[in-house]
């Protein structure tokens, strides 16, 4: 059963209702999901708000929902939708303002060797196996760490909407990270990257995101969509550092 949502959230919802219902042959939906653990912090039940039917959902309507607050896992498009709690925010990066301090610098620097080069949204049992180091460095025990083929193929490779697969190789042609990329109306949007996580003294995550940044500005883009930022969670900070940062607070983008 969906919960009463606050006045606030219902206007929001209702005003991007009415958006996506200027177009006459689409009809969205909008779904409350049972509570499951959550992810990001202990003891927590989550929820999410779904958007269907997913085959209705182009490059142009996604727009409009990620600026909303809403994100995609595969086909599968929601935003948090918990009853007691408001702790995932959404978060982007003005890039045309932005400014690398000293250590995304280095960054850049320590792997300016990298070749990019966009390859076709499918399977690769090599993107697959540093996929699988990434988790397992990364993530043990999240439950990540033990996807197979078809999830892990359900999760970064469904796709309805532009999407970009970049690898990036080393001088001696090893891969070294892989990044899934969402082409929105007002600008990228960060699925998903992983990584060689084996050698701590890389900065591989810290690079690609810098590397969006510039991707964002070549397509005269304003915004790089970084997905949801949790206050309390760690492995989330990182984000806070790509200045200045947008928040997606009480349904208005206010920098932070």
């Amino acid at each position: 059963m969906q919960s009463r949502q606050p006045e606030s959230e219902s206007k929001n919802q209702a005003a991007l209702e009415s958006d996506l219902a200027q177009d006459d042959f689409v009809s969205i939906q909008f779904y409350a999901t049972a509570t499951y653990a959550c992810s990001y912090l202990p003891n927590l039940q989550a929820r999410s708000q779904v958007a269907t039917p997913t085959n209705l959902i182009n490059t142009e309507r996604y727009s409009k929902l990620v600026q909303s607050g809403f994100r995609r896992s595969g086909v599968f498009v929601y935003r948090p939708y918990c009853d007691q709690c408001q702790a995932c925010i959404p978060v982007r990066t003005a890039v045309a303002d932005f400014v690398p301090n000293r250590s995304q610098r280095r960054a850049l620097k320590q792997h300016s060797n990298l070749v990019a080069q966009q390859v076709p949204l499918e399977f690769s049992a090599e993107h697959f196996k540093l996929y699988q180091g990434y988790q397992n460095q990364r993530h043990a025990g999240g439950g990540m760490d033990q996807d197979d083929h078809d999830q892990y193929a359900q999760f970064l490779l469904q796709s309805r909407v532009e999407t970009r697969m970049v690898e990036f190789r080393d001088p001696d042609h090893i891969l070294r990270m892989v990044s899934i990329i969402d082409v929105l109306q007002d600008g990228l949007s960060s699925v998903y990257t992983f990584y060689d996580s084996s050698d701590p003294k890389t900065a591989y995550g810290t690079y690609n995101v810098l590397w969006q940044i510039t991707q964002t500005l070549a397509l005269n883009l304003p915004y790089l969509y970084l997905g949801y930022w949790i206050e309390a969670s760690r492995k989330m900070s990182y984000k806070t550092q790509f200045k200045p940062i947008q928040a997606l607070i009480k349904s208005v983008w206010t920098e932070i």
